[in-house]
């Protein structure tokens, strides 16, 4: 199963704010630049893509399906924004092979905002991953911003584990999100079909708080023949620090960066004493160096492991 938020017909936990950004539209006083923020891997970008279906598909012959908040298989505007083809969408995203959203990028968009729409109807620029725009993009993303019209819809995503700049956040509306363990446990099981009790050891499954990340656990769990139920925070840790190829995994650094935080804080920390702090500092500046100056991660890791699982 694919998670990729352009390809989802069903829309999970977002029923109110869908109903008040509906509410705002009716009325014409829906903010046309919006900041959905919250951490990663809650359904924001699935939310967008679904509002912006409603939006785009309302006069169509398969509209969006309001009361079961469904994209219809026919929906034309659905297959339209999936193929990259529909006249009144652009999207500006991190693209695969980068670290950062380009100005290119967002001279497109520029260049899309100015062109006329042939049915005068709505257009929506979607920037996804708003936290990893140069500087060079923000100051270029802020001269269209500003100068948008009733016509032109800016929807930006926010991690909001990363910093955004203020010149941004001062001109947006931003609407925040989050969800409890529990709800994010049972949109899993909504995703799934499947108890997530069943698949996670307790301990692991502690450290995991959104949707995304337990559902992207759970096919590499599947894909690497793991047994996550008899697996503790420092099995599947150590069983990560032995993957090859790990400097081009992204998904395996970011899972081992997330599970070397939780396991500190679980494990560690219920010392609560000086030399847990120090420790955990020491590898928190660690972990934030190797990123930074794209260094070999295989040392620290070899360290975490003596100093830490082993010590």
């Amino acid at each position: 199963m694919n998670l990729n938020p352009i390809n989802q017909k069903f829309l999970y936990g977002y029923d109110d704010l869908f109903l008040l950004f509906k509410k705002l539209n009716t009325k014409n006083k829906l903010p046309n630049k919006l900041i959905i923020s919250g951490p990663k891997g809650i359904g924001k970008a699935t939310f967008s893509y679904h509002f912006i279906n409603y939006l785009l598909s309302k006069n169509e012959e398969y509209p969006y399906v309001i009361d079961k908040f469904e994209i219809q298989n026919e929906n034309r505007s659905y297959n339209l924004i999936k193929n990259m083809s529909h006249p009144n969408f652009h999207l500006v995203d991190l693209l695969e092979d980068k670290n950062k959203i380009e100005i290119n990028q967002i001279r497109r968009a520029i260049e899309y905002s100015q062109k006329s729409s042939f049915n005068n109807n709505l257009r929506i620029i979607l920037v996804d991953n708003l936290e990893f725009l140069t500087i060079n993009s923000v100051n270029a993303l802020l001269k269209i911003i500003e100068e948008a019209n009733d016509k032109l819809l800016f929807i930006l995503i926010h991690n909001s584990e990363k910093k955004i700049l203020e010149t941004i956040k001062s001109r947006c509306i931003i609407f925040k999100r989050q969800f409890t363990s529990n709800e994010n446990i049972s949109f899993f099981k909504e995703l799934t079909q499947k108890n997530s009790g069943d698949i996670f050891n307790l301990e692991i499954l502690n450290n995991y708080l959104t949707v995304g990340e337990l559902f992207h656990l759970f096919n590499f769990a599947k894909d690497n023949n793991l047994n996550l139920m008899k697996m503790s925070l420092k099995s599947l840790l150590i069983y990560l620090f032995n993957l090859k190829n790990l400097k081009s995994n992204d998904y395996v650094l970011n899972l081992i960066f997330k599970l070397i935080q939780s396991y500190f804080f679980y494990k560690s920390l219920e010392k609560r004493n000086l030399d847990s702090y120090n420790l955990y500092s020491f590898f928190l500046k660690k972990i934030d160096n190797a990123k930074k100056f794209n260094l070999d991660f295989y040392p620290l890791f070899l360290e975490f492991e003596n100093k830490v699982l082993n010590g």
